[in-house]
């Protein structure tokens, strides 16, 4: 999976104005009408879902009775458009499923539909951020990218996915890692802006492992101990002698394949590798704090995404962490969100310093504080 930080312009629909007009008419209402399959008011119904489409943040509308009262609550929703690319390297391309239509007869099309609809769930519900931006950002995707397109990608606007060669890699919609992965990126962008380079490019990569594997736990309902902690685990086919892209709880033992090679990624950083391929590293580095993450995760056991990722992304939205943040500024950040969320007497801020000191990002000097 890549992250390119220059991607060439492409002809996507214009972003709606960062300061959203105030509507007479509430989403609830347009809601209703939208849903309506009255001969009378058909019209009415595909203006109305038009007038959604076009406005942005989505809502999705609950509604339930108390005593003789009826009440409508609105709450965010995603908003996704699904095009093909057809095997060309065009963007968008074909748009084939948008919001409200059924799935289709195209699996990777269903996919990515699916996948952006597990991400939106994991901000959204763990976290009440609305979409990407936190502010109802449309997901776009395309699939079918390329000819035998071996990766998928967010280019800054929307996410791209090749069909794989089928020696090697096979589709990249089939992961939901991958999706999150990648959308984190996203975030990433929106919040913390992390320089895509050396350290805060690897911690640029693994926040999106975190989050990337978060969205899978999130849609499956696992815990920590039942998650598998793969990244990518869908991608390769049977003829590579492997699990998947990254294992975050055993960094470097994802694949050994006569191909592939062997995993290459560290888990502490006694054995972190100086390089300039790979913008520094930031693939392979990222599997440090990505074991400190699983460390944390699975110290605090129960569902990852409450107490574990809550931590992580208070950090990644945290004024105090710089875009070019290195493991250990990370890792203090982490340790202050903790002691704020939780107390600094408390298991969650003692599981996050032990962590980082397990993967050598951090010395034990008894302060019981930031350990920098």
């Amino acid at each position: 999976m890549t992250h390119p930080h220059r991607a060439q312009a492409v002809p996507h629909p214009a972003p709606p104005p960062p300061h959203r007009p105030h509507a007479i008419v509430p989403p609830y209402l347009l809601a209703r009408v939208a849903a309506t399959d009255h001969p009378a008011f058909a019209r009415a119904a595909e203006a109305a879902q038009r007038t959604l489409r076009g406005r942005a943040p989505r809502t999705l509308l609950t509604l339930s009775v108390e005593g003789d009262t009826l009440v409508a609550e609105a709450t965010p929703a995603p908003d996704r458009t699904i095009s093909d690319a057809q095997n060309s390297t065009r963007l968008p391309g074909v748009v084939v499923r948008r919001e409200d239509d059924p799935p289709v007869a195209d699996q990777a099309v269903n996919e990515a539909f699916d996948g952006l609809g597990a991400t939106f769930d994991l901000f959204e519900q763990a976290y009440d951020r609305n979409s990407i931006d936190g502010a109802g950002l449309p997901l776009h995707a395309t699939v079918h990218y390329g000819r035998e397109y071996d990766n998928a990608f967010w280019d800054g606007a929307q996410m791209v996915f090749g069909d794989g060669d089928g020696e090697v890699f096979a589709g990249f919609t089939r992961s939901i890692t991958v999706i999150g992965h990648e959308l984190a990126h996203g975030v990433t962008e929106h919040t913390a802006g992390l320089v895509y380079r050396d350290q805060s490019g690897a911690l640029n990569e693994s926040v999106s492992d975190v989050f990337g594997a978060l969205t899978e736990q999130h849609a499956l309902g696992q815990t920590a101990d039942e998650a598998s902690w793969l990244i990518g685990a869908e991608i390769f086919t049977d003829a590579v002698e492997g699990e998947a892209l990254r294992s975050m709880k055993a960094p470097g033992t994802a694949y050994d394949d006569d191909v592939l090679g062997k995993d290459p990624q560290p888990a502490h950083m006694r054995d972190f590798v100086v390089t300039q391929e790979d913008n520094g590293g930031v693939h392979i580095n990222s599997g440090i704090p990505n074991r400190a993450f699983h460390l944390v995760a699975t110290t605090l056991g129960g569902f990852a995404w409450e107490r574990a990722g809550l931590i992580w992304y208070r950090a990644l939205t945290s004024p105090g962490l710089s875009p070019t943040a290195d493991f250990a500024a990370f890792a203090a950040v982490t340790r202050t969100a903790a002691a704020g969320e939780y107390g600094e007497e408390s298991e969650e801020a003692a599981a996050v310093r032990d962590a980082w000191i397990e993967v050598g990002v951090q010395e034990d000097d008894g302060s019981g504080t930031d350990g920098r």
